[in-house]
């Protein structure tokens, strides 16, 4: 269970990137300011989900390795995370 965890982390972290990636590389093809804006607003969309979905076959994996009240403390620092990063 914890190797398919690992990939499936693995896998979205190489999709994430893919994602970047292929946006940068649209940027430079359509050249337009404007409409980089709007996808870099579509990404901003797509990183927070990814580090979620990530975050949560992490704490999948390790359910029963650790302690229910480091599992909440982990889930808290997620969740502190992602409202800090809010605008």
């Amino acid at each position: 269970m914890e190797n398919r965890n690992l990939l499936g982390m693995s896998l979205l972290r190489m999709l994430s990137g893919c994602i970047e990636i292929g946006t940068a590389l649209l940027f430079l093809r359509l050249k337009r300011v404007e409409t980089a804006l709007q996808l870099n607003a579509i990404l901003g969309l797509v990183g927070p989900i990814i580090f979620l979905l990530v975050s949560a076959l992490g704490l999948i994996a390790i359910a029963t390795k650790v302690s229910p009240a480091k599992i909440g403390l982990i889930a808290l620092g997620v969740i502190f995370i992602v409202l800090g990063s809010k605008n």
